[in-house]
């Protein structure tokens, strides 16, 4: 029969109904919702909900207020939220205040950068009113990056934030500073520090980046004058190698390696390429691993050996100056030290010593009563009286035909220099500038002083000693801590922990203006800073009240009371490092009380990797000084966002990606399955392409609602049905709800988010759509509504759409929202506000799950079987095809081969002994008008098969 002339039953089968659409529109509709949100002022509402729950804080790390949102905060932000919004699914109380850093540099940098273009300078202004431009431009990027991380979906308390240039919180800052000086972990003292000429301040560790640059190396000669252990050294000439001739006008010393075995070679003959060509004095003196290299350097071609020894042999040695004839500081005696740092890597083996800029240089010189002499200015600069480089900038001065290296040649003192030499060198990570190490008077927090439990404490004696250990420094509580806190990726802890037990003592003071200031009283006679706890209440209290500002616009007086003379104390005008800032905000966020819903520790921070030298590590020092702890328990770190084809963003490339474009045109929910898809935890890529894959991904998981909407279209309790009821297939899909329930779990309390949405897609996608719901289609549309089967098929269907939407919530904050208001619309619902979906434990069944994973597989034979025929036209649907199965499977015997039939979507199953084999035929089988199946039983009066006749009687 033509199926034109058939009889049409459409208006007989209950096929999917519902108004959830298959577009989804995101970009139109996520605002709306935004909108609902807001009017049910639903952070708050959820705070009311689960008060008095267990709680779980996850302590935002402060985004700086700079810029728009890019693509890093936007993953950053959504895997926070991922953390708030599973925790608080498992049934926790898990607050979400966001937070900003204002302070620091690149604010003050940007609004200099606006008085440069008006032709003003900045010093000119007067401070307050500059600190009110820094505080305004600040404000403003709060104000938009916040708009922008809402339209992310990203749920907290976005009306109250907490923010660093609040005035509680910079008093707090304060407070947490006076704390460190009141225990006595806190000292000025001179040493080189990494410094930007550009930017006049000094740097920490973590406001610096690492690039390769091209620098000139020089070899120089200085004379010995004096060797005690070594007479025959006299006269000979010591050599050194640097590649920043610029430290040579403030060389003070030579180093050397006790152990290193040195050589003073008489040079019989040099290579000179032309008469600028430096000479090679007579006697030479390196170590005798590093002669080969020296020698291609310098062009030495013949020598012979006059002295050979340990460098121990060089102790009471002394040189002079290449420039000693200028007198003064130049005549000066340069004496030769041993340093356990002198290496045989590169070089010559001796090393020239300037402590105005190396750390080695600083404290072996000072070991040996040897001072800086501070003649580098703050925009590097040497000042104007000193001889060959007066007046003139570091970097002006460098080059092989500079005045260092003139003065050098003149003298004989320059065996070889070339602008050739490549390595990795810091910059300034705002202005792109070189840094220098230059001494200068600085307040630090030493590293290995013993904190001897003087500090004022939040837990008890008893409490901190266990956490501390009697006498331990900074670096071992650290460390210690490191060894404590869960780390996620579990490398997070080698790397921070080699960063601690390497670091310097942890330089405060920045020689800026917008930022909190360093507090303190210095007496000008005897150095010392003032503790006072008086003091120190009025300091707080008057920041508290009027900011930063009240450092320096209040009378000194007034903060020292009657107890002390202003005249006798100097007021420190340095402000502090930010990331001392950013590291206190656990201190004025968790404990201060303005936000009652934390609590101090918190469970969690979670940042990029790069924030090991920054905030965790800012964080963990701050609180170990204070607290003798780790402010958290708990870090989680991810890895940079890179574009298509592995390449680091940047502008310059044109190979950025705006997320606020994407939201814009694809919807917040499509970025948000991004970043929860990617392997976060590396570093990992964006792109048009791949952001197609997620759009796909994402039609898929929302078809998955859709159907699942449209198959419960009246459902109601009366037709639930019992679970020990229904038959295998329900009590399979119910099984691997229980199997995924658990494996979600394990993935939220591992912070595996990659694993969370990747399992709950492959469930939708393969055990759903391209099983379950397939093979279940027939029987949800034809059976009749009193069908047990069609019955246990819906009740299933409604667990899946209550477990589904919850665990998708987190990632698809939008979709799971407006999924779950299509099927119970509310006013003041919200799937937001439920617990993680009810999983009956019983349902777990292993033997069902191995058997229904031996028929999938079947199932899959069987469909690569037919496509052939499916291709040739032979069949046009898998329903018009017979299955004969030989060598019959034992998982089969017992089955009956109509489940069968509906298993693989045939017509007809046989199963017959014989060898392995898959046959397929075309069925001779009459369709059914209503099911469309060739079930061998239709009436051809009614054009029914039995099962649709007794549906439609």
């Amino acid at each position: 029969m033509n199926d034109d002339t058939r009889k049409d039953y459409r208006d007989t089968v209950f096929l999917p109904k519902t108004d959830f659409p298959m577009k989804a529109g995101l970009a139109d509709a996520e605002p709306k919702w935004l909108a609902r949100w807001q009017g049910l002022d639903f952070y708050k509402r959820l705070r009311a909900e689960r008060k008095g729950r267990e709680k779980f804080v996850l302590h935002d790390g402060p985004p700086y207020a700079n810029g728009d949102m890019h693509i890093g905060h936007a993953l950053n932000h959504v895997l926070k939220d991922m953390v708030v919004r599973t925790q608080t699914l498992l049934g926790r109380d898990a607050p979400y205040v966001p937070g900003w850093d204002c302070h620091g540099l690149p604010i003050e940098w940007k609004v200099e950068e606006e008085y440069r273009k008006k032709g003003k300078n900045k010093d000119e202004v007067d401070p307050k009113a500059f600190r009110a431009e820094c505080r305004a431009y600040a404000q403003n990027w709060v104000n938009r990056q916040r708009e922008q991380l809402k339209r992310l979906g990203i749920n907290g308390d976005w009306d109250n934030p907490y923010l660093t240039m609040d005035f509680q919180a910079e008093a707090t800052i304060v407070s947490e500073l006076l704390k460190v000086a009141e225990s006595g972990q806190l000292y000025r003292g001179a040493k080189p520090v990494m410094w930007s000429p550009v930017e006049k301040t000094a740097l920490a560790e973590a406001e610096v980046e690492y690039e390769d640059i091209v620098s000139t190396q020089v070899d120089v000669a200085f004379e010995i004058t004096e060797a005690p252990n070594a007479p025959e050294l006299v006269g000979a000439y010591a050599v050194i190698w640097t590649t920043t001739p610029w430290t040579i006008p403030v060389n003070r010393a030579l180093a050397y390696g006790p152990d290193v075995e040195y050589v003073a070679l008489r040079v019989s003959w040099a290579v000179r390429d032309s008469a600028e060509t430096p000479n090679v004095p007579p006697v030479v003196l390196v170590a005798r691993p590093l002669l080969e290299e020296v020698s291609q350097r310098t062009g030495i071609g013949g020598y012979e050996e006059l002295w050979s020894g340990k460098g121990s042999a060089l102790s009471g040695a002394v040189a002079r100056h290449p420039w000693h004839h200028l007198g003064g500081f130049f005549a000066e005696p340069r004496p030769l030290l041993a340093g356990d740092f002198v290496t045989t890597d590169t070089g010559t083996g001796i090393v020239h010593m300037a402590p105005d800029h190396g750390e080695d240089d600083f404290w072996l010189c000072k070991a040996n009563g040897i001072e800086p002499k501070f003649v580098v200015g703050p925009d590097g600069t040497y000042q104007a009286d000193w001889p060959v480089v007066g007046g003139n900038h570091v970097y002006k001065v460098n080059a092989p035909d500079g005045p260092v290296c003139t003065a050098l040649r003149e003298v004989g003192g320059l065996l070889a220099a070339s602008a050739d030499y490549k390595h990795s060198y810091p910059h300034s990570w705002r202005s792109k500038a070189k840094v220098i190490f230059r001494c200068t008077p600085q307040w630090f927090v030493p590293m290995d002083k013993p904190i001897d439990g003087q500090i004022p404490l939040c837990k008890t004696e008893a409490d901190i000693r266990s956490a501390q250990g009697e006498g331990r420094t900074l670096r071992e509580t650290a460390m210690a801590e490191i060894e404590r806190v869960r780390w996620v990726p579990e490398r997070g802890a080698n790397r921070i922990g080699a960063m601690v037990s390497g670091r310097p003592d942890w330089v405060l003071s920045r020689q800026r203006a917008w930022g909190v200031p360093i507090t303190l009283f210095v007496h000008r006679q005897t150095g010392e800073y003032l503790v006072d706890a008086d003091v120190n209440a009025r300091i707080v209290a008057a920041v508290r009240a009027e900011g930063v500002d009240a450092w320096t616009g209040t009378d000194p007086q007034v903060f020292l009371g009657d107890a002390y003379k202003a005249d006798d104390y100097e007021r420190i005008g340095d402000i502090l490092d930010v990331w001392f800032d950013s590291g206190c905000t656990h201190a004025f966020v968790l404990e201060s009380g303005r936000w009652p819903d934390l609590r101090w520790p918190a469970d969690l921070y979670l940042e990029g990797s790069d924030q090991h030298r920054g905030w965790f590590q800012s964080s963990l020092l701050q609180s170990c000084v204070t607290r003798g702890r780790a402010p958290y328990d708990a870090v989680v770190t991810h890895g940079f966002t890179l574009d298509a084809s592995g390449r680091k963003m940047s502008k310059s490339l044109g190979n950025t990606i705006d997320p606020n474009k994407v939201i814009g045109e694809s919807g917040a929910d499509v970025l948000r399955l991004w970043a929860v898809n990617v392997d976060w935890r590396e570093d990992h890529r964006i792109g048009p392409e791949i952001m197609r894959g997620m759009t796909d991904a994402y039609r898929k998981i929302r078809n998955t609602f859709r159907y699942l909407l449209g198959a419960l279209d009246g459902f109601d309790e009366a037709e639930r049905i019992a679970a020990s009821d229904m038959p295998e297939l329900e009590r399979w899909v119910l099984h691997r709800l229980a199997e995924l329930s658990d494996e979600l779990r394990g993935c939220v309390n591992d912070y595996d988010f990659t694993r969370y949405v990747t399992a709950l897609q492959a469930f939708c996608v393969h055990d759903l759509s391209a099983f379950y719901f397939d093979v279940r289609k027939d029987s949800l549309y034809c059976d009749a509504v009193t069908s047990p089967k069609r019955r246990a098929c819906r009740t299933v269907m409604d667990t899946l759409f209550h477990a589904l939407t919850r665990w998708f919530a987190p990632v698809l904050v939008f979709t799971a929202e407006e999924a779950w208001q299509a099927r119970f619309p509310s006013e003041d619902g919200s799937v937001h506000l439920l617990d993680w979906p009810e999983i009956d434990a019983a349902w777990l069944d292993a033997a069902l799950g191995k058997k229904w994973n031996e028929l999938r597989e079947i199932r899959s034979e069987v469909t690569e079987a037919i496509e052939p025929l499916r291709r040739e036209k032979v069949v046009r649907s898998s329903n018009e095809a017979e299955v004969k199965l030989s060598d019959i499977r034992a998982i089969l015997a017992g089955m009956e081969t109509h489940d069968l039939a509906e298993l693989f979507i045939v017509s007809k199953v046989l199963l017959v002994p014989g060898t392995e084999q898959i046959s397929i035929a075309r069925t001779e089988a009459e369709k059914c008008a209503r099911c469309w199946r060739h079930t061998g039983d239709v009436d051809p009066a009614t054009e029914l098969c039995v099962r649709c006749d007794e549906v439609l009687a």
